[in-house]
């Protein structure tokens, strides 16, 4: 076997220490930013502290075999994996089988383990499809009744079902996914602007109309104009930010999770780690996820395929977007859109399927390095590296051109 080849099966071990690093960071603020309403809720200080351990072994489970399988080999079945997705997260509108929380049904009760979001799930089950389709259907994404058409049915299909769940922070998620899936398959510039464009004025009706969403977006702008109201989260956010200055008050001191902050284990535990860490512990965090979106979108760079590149690509993005989002809302960037900071966030399906995605972003990153599929190292870069030529030629039509000639 060639040095090359070698090289080519070995895991990339930067992303993976970071994702260590990330999640064992990530446990001990649960643990830390639990245990108050742990203690209240359940008369245990480590409840959520456990489950979220246990949720974690799960994922890195997933990890560590995803990591060593053959991505290609988990292809043929995206279809029906997208199909198995969306029939959970149909059953969970299903009155007395999904849990309903703050007036949103998006979960099934999993027993000690807690409870189980189908939406979290799906999030890998459509990055896998949809890298599956870009490929498929290559030769057509230049193309608006082919290619645009149907890419925007199936984003709207889902993106209806995630709004019967009142989920619009999973919506902008997947919305993200399938964007960054399609544009780094070779989808065109102009077509990437009318969906956002379009699925912009869309967030925009649907927040206007849901009377919460609403209030959250008026008291985006100044949220000390109600800090008692609709203002609270935000204002007790930037409170326990502040709080912490340079270096922070010390892991478990905090004040605000002894009630004051809602959610301060789950959507805005990046406000505790302020509290509790300081400007330096917030900036490493950050540190930690720009260093992660880096060696996703290098392993979608260096992927083999197609598929590869659309897969790395949209994993990286699901991940590095989750995150920017859920700071940007914690430190009132953007308006409150609940969505969780990934491998922090309390919540045993986003954390274990997010740790199962960075298997698969690892197993691209492996089989991409070298050789990978049987095929000879000169063949492998003579097609991806014309593809990509392709991809970025300056014109529209060259690339569309191009892909036809295929």
């Amino acid at each position: 076997m060639s040095a090359s080849t070698r090289a080519g099966h070995h895991p990339d071990r930067l992303l993976m220490f970071t994702t260590v690093l990330l999640c064992g960071a990530g446990l001990i603020m649960v643990t830390s930013a639990s245990v108050a309403f742990a203690y209240t809720q359940h008369q245990s200080a480590f409840y959520y502290a456990e489950r979220q351990a246990a949720w974690m072994l799960i994922g890195f489970a997933g990890l560590l075999l995803l990591g060593r399988l053959n991505y290609r080999r988990l292809r043929p079945i995206a279809p029906a994996a997208a199909v198995a997705a969306v029939i959970l997260m149909l059953l969970v509108l299903v009155p007395h089988l999904g849990v309903t929380v703050n007036g949103a049904r998006r979960w099934f009760d999993a027993g000690p383990l807690g409870t189980f979001q189908p939406s979290e799930l799906g999030k890998l089950a459509f990055v896998f499809y949809i890298a599956h389709w870009v490929d498929k259907n290559a030769g057509h994404l230049g193309d608006l009744r082919k290619g645009l058409a149907p890419f925007a049915a199936m984003l709207a299909g889902v993106l209806v079902l995630l709004m019967l769940e009142r989920d619009l922070g999973t919506s902008i998620v997947i919305v993200g996914i399938f964007l960054s899936a399609y544009w780094a398959g070779g989808g065109r510039f102009r077509h990437m602007v009318l969906l956002v464009g379009a699925l912009g004025l869309a967030f925009l009706v649907v927040t206007i109309i849901e009377p919460y969403r609403f209030a959250r977006l008026t008291n985006f702008k100044n949220p000390f104009a109600d800090p008692l109201g609709a203002g609270f989260q935000s204002t007790q956010a930037l409170y326990s930010l502040g709080s912490g200055g340079l270096f922070g008050v010390g892991i478990g001191h905090s004040v605000e999770k002894y009630g004051w902050l809602p959610e301060a284990h789950t959507d805005f535990i990046f406000a505790i780690i302020g509290e509790e860490t300081g400007l330096v512990g917030t900036t490493l965090v950050m540190a930690g996820f720009l260093f992660f979106a880096v060696r996703g979108y290098l392993a979608s760079l260096r992927a083999p395929d197609r598929f590869g590149v659309c897969l790395a690509a949209g994993i990286t993005t699901w991940i590095a977007f989750e995150a920017l989002m859920n700071m940007a809302t914690v430190t009132n960037t953007l308006p409150i859109a609940g969505v969780p900071l990934p491998f922090f966030s309390y919540g045993g399906t986003a954390v274990a399927t997010t740790l199962a995605a960075v298997g698969v972003l690892l197993s691209v990153a492996r089989f991409g390095a070298g050789t990978g599929f049987g095929h000879t190292k000169k063949r492998r870069d003579e097609t991806s590296d014309s593809w990509r030529r392709d991809r970025w030629a300056p014109l529209s039509g060259a690339r569309g051109r191009a892909r036809v000639s295929r």
